[in-house]
């Protein structure tokens, strides 16, 4: 599971769509990577007791990982991803703990100083649905005929 460097770039910072399901589909967080590309993703949010991230799922080009399986207890989750092969990511203001392996780690503070990377996650509001899913796709490019 390995990251593959982190690439600020606004330009390429992604399109974001937000879907809830409910009725009879089954109750998860999941996440589909709707690019061209291999995408690896970490998770932060509140347990009982503490903030925890956890690390990294690696998504397929057009392909769906459950990344909270079962009925959601917390209304905001928080996404951190990269994109392995154009080096572009999606983050926020959310400053939570990662590192480069796979890793579950409790807390968000002192990132740096406990020997992590202080990685900034974007918001999800699932509105205190079961149930939710989070699509990554392209990033919108202005003044093209499209892809």
């Amino acid at each position: 599971m390995g990251f593959v460097g982190k690439a600020t770039s606004a330009a390429f910072l992604s399109m974001l769509s937000f879907a809830a399901f409910s009725g009879t589909a089954k109750a998860d967080l999941r996440l589909c990577n709707k690019t061209e590309s291999q995408v690896g993703v970490a998770i932060g949010y509140k347990d009982k007791n503490d903030w925890v991230t956890e690390g990294w799922w690696n998504l397929t080009p057009s392909s769906c990982e459950t990344l909270v399986p079962g009925s959601l207890v917390s209304r905001y989750y928080y996404i951190y991803a990269v994109d392995y092969d154009q080096f572009g990511e999606w983050g926020g203001r959310a400053f939570m703990c990662t590192r480069e392996k796979e890793f579950t780690i409790r807390g968000i503070e002192d990132c740096v100083a406990r020997g992590y990377e202080r990685t900034g996650f974007f918001e999800i509001d699932t509105g205190e649905q079961s149930s939710w899913t989070v699509q990554l796709t392209e990033p919108v490019q202005q003044g093209t005929g499209g892809r």
